[in-house]
């Protein structure tokens, strides 16, 4: 499995080297994608759903046919499938090492952490919060720099900061930009709602108006799968 921090652009790649031309990915795509990082689905059994998905499609298809997979929401239904095929065949079996820690530059993880911070220090809302957790970001760059870093146990800890943010940031921002939020994914959920259950469905729309959130403000994500990697 290719280290975790590239999870994005492999997925991203292989949809467009699928669909055989360039295509954006969408807000909704990348809220997609990260939903199944979330959930644990390792990155070569998402790019196996997505060759289910378009394998499918091809055969089907007549030959007249001009409409085009447009968004990974066509390849939501297969990667679940994938991912529930790999959870049963791998009971028993004891997961492999991990070695990203010793893939990735401490420095860069540093750099991220304090880019990320100084956007905090930046913010137009809750400025006591974001002060907080960018000081612990701080704490977090530092530590990156160890050679007793371990970027399984940093990307937890990011991940209790993310939420902290969003428990902040959510009840400061004014109802109607949520509701604006929620109405766009809904909108640009509509086409792929009969492909994904309501889980996932609700998944999705939170982690689309977090993300839009996040953008309207000027914030960074702080987890390192949104690190550069130059």
């Amino acid at each position: 499995m290719q280290n975790y921090f590239n999870y994005f652009t492999e997925i991203e790649e292989h949809f467009q080297r699928r669909r055989g031309s360039l295509l954006l990915l969408s807000t909704v795509d990348w809220v997609l994608i990260e939903t199944w990082r979330d959930a644990g689905i390792p990155v070569e059994v998402a790019l196996r759903g997505i060759d289910d998905a378009f394998d499918k499609y091809e055969a089907r298809k007549s030959k007249r046919a001009v409409r085009r997979i447009n968004g990974l929401g066509w390849c939501a239904q297969a990667v679940a499938e994938a991912a529930e095929q790999q959870l049963q065949a791998s009971v028993g079996i004891a997961p492999a090492h991990n070695n990203t820690s010793s893939e990735i530059e401490s420095q860069l993880v540093a750099n991220h952490l304090r880019t990320a911070a100084a956007s905090l220090r930046n913010a137009a809302i809750t400025p006591l919060a974001c002060a907080e957790i960018a000081s612990r970001l701080e704490t977090l760059a530092e530590l990156a720099l160890t050679a007793t870093c371990d970027h399984e146990t940093l990307e937890a800890h990011l991940a209790v900061l993310e939420e902290k943010l969003f428990a902040a940031l959510s009840p400061a921002a004014p109802e109607q930009l949520i509701v604006d939020f929620k109405t766009q994914a809904a909108r640009e959920l509509a086409a792929y709602r009969s492909r994904m259950n309501v889980t996932q469905l609700r998944q999705i729309e939170l982690q689309f108006t977090r993300k839009r959130l996040l953008e309207h403000y000027g914030l960074m994500r702080l987890s390192l799968f949104y690190m550069r990697q130059s």
